[in-house]
């Protein structure tokens, strides 16, 4: 029942987006998708399988975006960009996008057992990147620079819009340096 699981997929999302997963209840879930609970039951085995589907599909969600990202008929310097920008603000909207990039689960998210890593997920996108990339633009050890320098504005984010500094960085090689990330402060004004 394919559309019986998208159905409940979704319906789990929503309820996990205005409640911790603890207690998020499956008769609630499954009359907000419209089936059975012996439906969902039947789809994903209980709460555990279903939210581990969930995981698995937030995982498929945030990897397409890089691929529409890397797709773009743009500039290599401009597609990286694309990729940190959806990175951070992926992360940002979607509580499991985070988890699964840092690996910061708290107890509002379903328990991640077995699924990607952010190492392994970090890698997986460092690799497509570098697929995307004609031969010679950008190493994997630069793509992965980038989706590691994403990664640190979900972790701490800067301002209003994190994206700033890292849109101006001129990514393209053999462009300039671009903007400094910060600003001098005392402390370390005169290093």
């Amino acid at each position: 029942m394919p559309a019986a699981r998208e159905s409940l997929l979704e319906a789990a999302g929503a309820a996990l987006a205005v409640r911790p997963w603890p207690v998020v209840r499956m008769v609630e879930v499954a009359a907000a998708a419209g089936v059975s609970r012996q439906t969902l039951y039947n789809e994903f085995g209980g709460k555990d399988g279903l939210g581990r589907a969930l995981v698995r599909r937030e995982t498929d969600w945030y990897l397409a975006g890089v691929d529409r990202a890397l797709a773009a008929p743009r500039g290599a310097g401009e597609r990286m960009a694309a990729l940190a920008d959806w990175t951070v603000r992926s992360a940002r909207a979607h509580p499991l996008v985070r988890a699964l990039l840092t690996g910061c689960w708290d107890a509002r998210l379903p328990l991640l057992v077995p699924g990607p890593r952010p190492e392994e997920l970090t890698r997986a996108v460092r690799d497509r990147a570098a697929a995307a990339l004609e031969a010679g633009e950008w190493s994997a050890y630069r793509c992965e620079l980038v989706v590691r320098l994403a990664l640190s504005y979900v972790i701490a984010p800067a301002g209003d819009d994190p994206m700033a500094d890292v849109l101006g960085l001129g990514l393209e090689p053999g462009r300039g340096r671009g903007p400094e990330l910060s600003a001098t402060n005392r402390t370390a004004g005169g290093r």
